[in-house]
């Protein structure tokens, strides 16, 4: 029986060594000693919500445990994927935060409905599988770590296998004497059911042959796990450390949390008079409010309102401006003309009526989207059904527009990047009233075009975190970001990015839709915060033009 006790006393006196052992190595008295002791020199109402809070701060740092891609519906109702970021947070795993970026496929957006469910059938498998395995045990803190393994160490290999993999097809494909066939430009453009004023006519030598279209950059299928993982990983590095998005964002593009922000300039989408539109005119894809500076976001947004409340009165009682509207998926009016004056007369008188001074208080921006409009059957541009304009001809009329309306500062892809002898002499006629700017999501690694004064940028594909701090870094102050069409549904995260990258101009689209109008909401209520804080910078420090010559020099 004592032999008994003798060793039940033993089993209990090294579980004790044990434990003080273990207590002494993760100093636990000396943790309860000084919560008991803050405790009683605050002596808190909530007692042991104090204690939480103490022991809290003392947790181990988050890392990341699981990674989970599942498939969800964008702003069109198209399949898209969506990132969940998993970690253990006080011994439990935890759902940190989600994100999904834009799937594109070129500027055209247009992938069929296989190879779409294709793309995100293979983007959830890479973020369940390999991602998942690359990130497990990584802290959700080290965003440059994070994006280097997501676009070097993983998608880069798969960039090189699968190019590898083309090349051996192309050569299995061509036989030894047949020289390689490098595709030059696309199908010929699909043109608004009228008939062109050329037909019948015919072609001479004499014309100037338009430069070939350039290959469009290969889009590796599953990519946008790559963009939806990073901005993930980002969310929840700022909700670990407490921390809106936005500051988590400038304290990584700056090194530092900085001492004030601004908040960038909203460019509203007022009317679409695309290629999709329901009238002739193929040309302004969007035609765009530049608001001047000093206004608050939901100022910008009541003026714009009342501006739209006025065309839509214009357009329902003048036999001058009546034209077929229906919503475009911009969140916009798609509006039926035959040439580009007429929705730019339509917001003079609108302005006008509503008592705005158009080219003080408001300019515009049109985003022509004309490497969409190109006919290479004809060499030219179809800028509306049956008008076809040579490279040459649309400068001339690109000058005429913005002379006959001086409000209009900015253009935005105005020309293909292939007519880089065009760019040039646009630049030389309106460049100095009128800024260029190209949209380079798709071509982020082309040489810079000439007289381009700024950048459209989109958050898609494999574009990371890391990527958008480099690019907006070495091209400060000329990079206004933009939105897709195909948006994720309830994301605000854009607006965060925009405000913590430092820029000076958002494109957010028009004002209508949730997956919009969540981005302006989240704007306004960035600002408020901010100026609640103190720490919000005048805007009268970051005005129009867009931009200035200044700013083009510094990139």
């Amino acid at each position: 029986m004592s032999d008994r006790v003798s060793e039940e006393e033993q089993d209990l006196h090294h579980m004790k060594s044990a434990a003080a052992e273990f207590y002494r190595l993760n100093r636990v008295p000396q943790e309860l000693e000084r919560a008991l002791n803050q405790l009683f020199a605050h002596r808190p109402e909530d007692v042991y919500g104090y204690l939480a809070d103490y022991f809290k701060n003392l947790c181990a740092a988050p890392r990341i445990s699981r990674l989970r891609g599942r498939e969800v519906y964008d702003a069109r109702g198209q399949l898209s994927i969506e990132a969940e970021v998993l970690c253990i947070v006080c011994n439990k795993e935890k759902s940190m935060s989600s994100a999904a970026v834009s799937s594109l496929s070129g500027p055209k957006e247009a992938l069929l409905d296989q190879e779409r469910a294709a793309d995100v059938k293979t983007a959830a498998q890479w973020i369940n599988e390999p991602l998942n395995n690359m990130l497990k045990g990584q802290s959700p803190c080290e965003q440059s770590e994070v994006d280097h393994i997501l676009r070097y160490n993983f998608f880069m290999a798969r960039y090189l296998e699968d190019k590898d993999i083309r090349n051996k097809e192309k050569e299995e494909l061509r036989s030894p004497s047949e020289p390689e066939l490098v595709p030059s430009s696309p199908l010929p453009a699909q043109t608004k059911d009228k008939k062109s004023f050329d037909k019948g006519k015919k072609s001479t030598t004499a014309e100037k042959q338009v430069p070939p279209a350039e290959p469009p950059e290969a889009v590796l299928p599953g990519s946008s796990a790559i963009g939806s993982v990073s901005l993930a990983v980002a969310k929840t590095g700022a909700q670990t450390q407490g921390v809106p998005l936005y500051r988590y964002i400038a304290a990584l593009k700056n090194g530092e949390d900085p001492p004030q922000f601004h908040i960038p300039v909203p460019l509203i989408t007022l009317l679409s008079c695309g290629k999709t539109s329901p009238g002739k005119l193929s040309l302004l894809e969007e035609v765009i409010l530049i608001p001047r500076a000093g206004l608050q976001v939901k100022q910008i947004i009541t003026m714009t309102l009342e501006l739209q409340k006025e065309m839509m009165r214009i357009m329902n009682t003048s036999t001058k401006h009546g034209a077929q509207a229906v919503l475009s998926d911009s969140g916009v009016l798609a509006v039926s003309y035959e040439r580009p004056e007429q929705p730019l007369d339509l917001i003079t008188e609108a302005c006008t009526g509503a008592g705005l001074a158009l080219g003080t208080e408001i300019h515009l921006a049109l985003n022509c989207a004309a490497s969409e409009l190109m006919d290479y059957t004809k060499g030219k541009y179809e800028v509306a059904a049956g008008v076809l304009k040579t490279p040459d001809e649309l400068v001339d009329m690109y000058q005429t527009l913005v002379s006959k309306h001086p409000a209009v500062v900015a253009l935005i892809d105005p020309l293909r990047r292939e007519d880089r002898e065009q760019w040039e002499k646009l630049s030389n006629v309106i460049g100095d009233s009128c800024s260029l700017l190209s949209d380079i999501s798709y071509k982020s690694k082309a040489p810079p075009l000439p007289g381009v004064r700024g950048h459209i940028l989109k958050l898609t594909q494999e574009t990371t975190v890391s990527d958008l701090i480099c690019i907006t870094s070495k091209q400060q102050g000329s990079v206004v970001m933009g939105t897709t069409c195909s948006e994720p549904c309830s994301g605000d995260s854009f607006s965060d990015i925009a405000v913590g990258l430092g820029l000076d101009f958002v494109k957010l689209g028009g004002l209508s839709g949730a997956e919009r109008m969540t981005k302006y909401n989240r704007l306004i209520s960035i600002e408020e915060e901010l100026s609640q804080q103190g720490i919000l910078a005048s805007k009268e420090q970051h005005p129009p033009p867009l931009f200035s010559e200044k700013a083009q020099q510094q990139c």
